[in-house]
């Protein structure tokens, strides 16, 4: 890292690393109106230019300036390059140079990158095909679509993927003219100022099963529902993540599906209210578990609604919800709403005496239905006080078990 005290620290450093792999993190914004400063950390520095296994270079506009600030800089292979973030300070005029371009000295030793993390840095020809490339994440405005589809064509080895994106110009329909597949994905994370940009690019994917996909809609633009951002029918998505097995709607905008071995989440800026029915894409048949967050609900019948679509749940939780009187009653309702249901969970909820009374009616009603008997209550709290011992005394006599806790967070295990 270059910074002032460079002249002690740095030959201090690379002393004690030996023979270990280098991590260097430059920017070159810091050095660039310091000429002298910077020939003399090169001098240092350029002997060990080839054990750098993480190059890290921002601060730069354009990325052919690079070698001019760091003169001799990369005249020396560095065999070990493993990883490689370059960070460009303004944009590009073009991103997708012609192949007969000349590249840029930096890209001469990337057969080995298994890391790529691009801003607004153009794409030349020299990143396609990186056989041993396992994660890019790459950050562009205006990026034209086809063409960048391309490059992730070009590198079928990724394993995660994270981009922050938006498209010059959106495809003319939403049906790809191929399809791009990537056998070995594990995560796939898009940020998104438009939902046609997210609808686009993951209609043009291929994804196999049991994905971590995380879609965000940017604060720059937060219109648009989760339908809006994903692929029409969204079943390419449905297909990845069955059977979903857990739920959360929590903070106000966000959604969290879990599979035995997938996940999908999706934050945008929109109504409380719309969030918890945005599920309501997926298959809810087997859900168990339920997580659900909001400050305040105007009756039980938006408690109703979701849990209508979970007949398999047997864990509950609210996370720091406003349980008002009366909340609890969708329980009660006939036919018995989660008949399977075993375990109700607070986090970070006001649990009161008139919450405890509810809890009482709905275990009187649905003992006399085919109903499981609730068996568990678990309670969290991290900002409120702890239940008197009055109130516990009263809830194990209600369910066999009673657990008490102080936290942030609830149990693995409900």
């Amino acid at each position: 890292m270059i910074g002032s005290g460079w002249k002690r620290l740095v030959p201090l450093c690379l002393e004690r690393a030996g023979a270990a792999p280098l991590t260097a993190n430059i920017s070159l914004l810091d050095i660039e109106d310091d000429a002298e400063g910077c020939k003399g950390f090169l001098q240092a520095l350029l002997p060990h230019v080839p054990r750098i296994s993480h190059l890290s270079l921002t601060g730069y506009a354009p990325v052919t300036d690079v070698e001019n600030i760091l003169p001799g800089f990369f005249a020396s292979p560095m065999l070990n390059l493993t990883s490689l973030e370059l960070e460009q300070a303004g944009y590009s005029t073009e991103f997708f140079p012609s192949r007969g371009t000349p590249a840029p000295q930096l890209f001469q030793n990337i057969s080995k990158l298994k890391s790529l993390h691009l801003g607004r840095t153009p794409l030349y020809p020299v990143l396609y095909n990186i056989e041993s490339l396992v994660e890019l994440k790459a950050a562009y405005d205006r990026a034209p679509f086809q063409k960048f589809i391309g490059f992730l064509e070009s590198n079928p080895n990724l394993e995660a993927i994270d981009l922050h994106i938006t498209f010059a110009e959106a495809p003319a329909s939403v049906t790809p003219e191929r399809v791009v597949s990537f056998p070995r994905l594990k995560r796939l994370a898009l940020t998104c100022d438009n939902a046609v940009d997210s609808r686009a690019l993951l209609s043009y994917l291929s994804l196999p099963q049991g994905i971590n996909l995380d879609i965000y809609g940017s604060m720059r633009n937060s219109c648009g529902d989760l339908a809006s951002f994903l692929p029409c029918p969204p079943t390419l998505i449905q297909d990845c993540l069955a059977p979903i097995t857990t739920v959360k709607c929590l903070r106000s905008v966000a959604l969290h599906l879990f599979s035995n071995d997938g996940s999908f989440s999706f934050r945008n800026h929109i109504l409380p209210s719309k969030l918890c029915e945005e599920f309501n894409l997926f298959p809810t048949g087997a859900v168990r578990e339920f997580h659900l967050h909001c400050r305040s609900y105007r009756d039980q019948g938006q408690l109703s609604w979701p849990l209508e679509r979970l007949p398999a749940l047997e864990a509950l939780a609210f996370d720091r919800t406003s349980v008002v009187p009366g909340f609890l009653s969708a329980l009660t309702k006939k036919p018995i709403l989660c008949p399977s249901l075993k375990t109700i969970a607070f986090l970070n909820c006001m649990v009161s005496r008139e919450t405890i009374d509810e809890l009482e009616e709905v275990l009187a009603k649905r003992e006399n239905s085919d109903a499981s008997r609730l068996h568990r209550v678990v309670i969290v709290y991290g900002i409120y006080e702890l239940p008197r011992s009055d109130m516990i005394i009263r809830l194990q006599r209600l369910v066999p078990r009673v657990d008490i806790m102080v936290g942030d967070e609830l149990p693995d295990l409900l």
